[in-house]
């Protein structure tokens, strides 16, 4: 994890020190006084073309084309000056604030970019990369030259570290080999996490108090491993709390496809499987150490999907926690399976919101893309308002809308339901709707699904995401719990 020290200074940009200056060239007429190399630059034919970056060691400076203003653009536009300077040799840099109208949300993009873009997953390798840099020093200057107040973008610059490191930390966990994140060793690392946070606990059930709670589905799903499952819940619970939420994540240490078994090229990032359990656990950590104030609880269902001669099959009928019965017909739809019973015990801590993180099928990817997030569930205004917060996040999400004939596709001749639908259209939409089938009434508008299989794990690097594990789903969780404290202060403004 990258250790660098942020200061913030309230001066203007030429009256702080450092070895290098960054420069965002956000006019692509470059008419700005923090550009002062323009005959250099046309000499050298930068045009400030998307990713466009130019290091002038002598002149101290790096240039980076940056679409706009727009806080992901200028992620993007810093995490690619930090790559230029990855073999530099210098302790310090200095930028100022690319915004003209709400400083702190780009004082938080540009550490989030910073952070992001220069994560390394190395602990498997001989050699090292690192940086040389340790200072980044912020100016509270904006682009058109106004000063604006220390204290609101340290705080801003604060709260990205926060959320900058639980991202980068829920990648940690995704890009973990299997043979080193089983489900007991994941356990083990919510177990020394909570140890770690102010106001957090952490329950671990074994396969013993899985048969207690009659999981049937998921239980199924774990059987043919050595590698026995385990329930994870992780709980923050400040002072004073005002509500309660609840992220469900897919904790699938490793999945084979079971005895419906996978191609060899598509087991291959299948340690990725847990990612949706890296991002609630990684939520849990965010909230403590920006101390929200709100319950929050991540529940995860952390097992393997493998082969065996005690394996679930195609054809097994199995028995949720809720008492509903699953035809099985594919045992490399297991996620659901673990998710229904993780999601039934969700709702008895009678959350005020529920979210499943997942990365459940295939389909999704083929709909949205790799780098989009499915979003599914009968809240319009819940989803609009995930869709407000992903365009803050920098994570992009787009809404999945449920049907009544899709529904219908899960119709089992011998159980309530089955696994998988019968056609092969709208997979991601009838997977939502089979984990729509174990929330109870009351809680139906309560609930997201967030299928996060196309950006949690990509082998090619993309915006400020290296290849491999991205931490899909953390930013975005985190940005909305910000956003519903930001709405319920305002709201008690209004009424004062």
């Amino acid at each position: 994890m990258r250790g660098f020290e942020f200061k913030v200074f309230d001066k203007k940009v030429d009256e702080i020190g450092a070895d290098i200056e960054i420069v965002l060239i956000v006019d692509k007429n470059m008419n700005h006084r923090w550009v002062k190399d323009k005959n250099i630059l046309k000499i050298c034919g930068f045009k400030a073309k998307e990713d466009e970056v130019l290091f002038l060691p002598e002149d101290r400076v790096v240039y980076s084309s940056c679409a706009s203003f727009y806080p992901d653009d200028v992620r993007v536009a810093v995490s690619n000056a930090f790559k230029a300077l990855k073999k530099a040799k210098i302790k310090s840099v200095k930028i100022g604030l690319y915004t003209e109208n709400c400083p702190p949300i780009n004082a938080r993009a540009l550490v989030e970019g910073i952070l992001l873009g220069t994560y390394s997953f190395d602990k498997y390798k001989s050699d090292k990369d690192d940086f040389d840099l340790e200072v980044v020093n912020i100016s509270t200057e904006d682009y058109n030259g106004k000063i604006y107040d220390k204290d609101s973008t340290t705080k801003a610059v604060n709260e990205a570290v926060i959320i900058a490191n639980a991202t980068n930390k829920a990648k940690d966990i995704v890009n973990t080999p299997p043979a080193d994140m089983t489900p007991e060793k994941l356990a083990n690392y919510a177990e020394d996490l909570a140890k770690e946070l102010d106001g957090v606990e952490c329950f671990v059930g074994d396969e013993k108090f899985l048969e207690k709670e009659k999981m049937g589905a998921f239980l199924a799903v774990a059987k043919a491993s050595v590698n026995k499952p385990r329930l994870i819940h992780l709980t923050y619970k400040p002072k004073n709390s005002t509500k309660r939420f609840v992220f469900v994540g897919k904790g699938l240490t490793y999945d084979s496809g079971g005895l419906s078994l996978k191609p060899s090229e598509h087991m291959v990032t299948m340690k990725a499987d847990k990612s949706g359990a890296a991002a609630a656990i990684n939520i849990i950590r965010a909230a403590s150490e920006l101390k929200l104030p709100y319950e929050v609880h991540a529940v995860i269902g952390a097992a393997e999907n493998m082969i065996g001669g005690n394996a679930y099959k195609p054809d097994d009928v199995l028995v949720s926690r809720s008492g509903k019965t699953i035809e099985v017909r594919n045992t490399d739809a297991e996620g659901r399976l673990v998710l229904c019973d993780c999601l039934d015990y969700a709702q008895d801590l009678e959350p005020d919101y529920m979210f499943d993180l997942a990365t459940l099928t295939g389909a999704c990817v083929v709909a949205l893309g790799e780098y989009t997030i499915g979003v599914m569930g009968h809240n319009t205004k819940l989803k609009r308002l995930i869709s407000k917060v992903s365009k803050k996040s920098g994570e992009l999400a787009a809404s999945l809308p449920f049907n009544k004939y899709l529904k219908k596709l899960l119709k089992s001749d011998i159980a309530d339901i089955s696994n998988i639908s019968s056609s092969r259209y709208g997979g991601a939409i009838t997977a939502g709707l089979f984990l729509d089938n174990f929330i109870r009434d009351e809680y139906k508008d309560k609930w997201l699904h967030l299928d996060i299989a196309g950006p949690a794990y990509i082998e090619k690097s993309w915006g400020y995401n290296q290849p491999g594990a991205s931490g899909a789903g953390v930013r975005l969780c985190v940005y909305w719990l910000k956003e519903l404290v930001y709405l319920e202060n305002s709201v008690h403004k209004e009424v004062k």
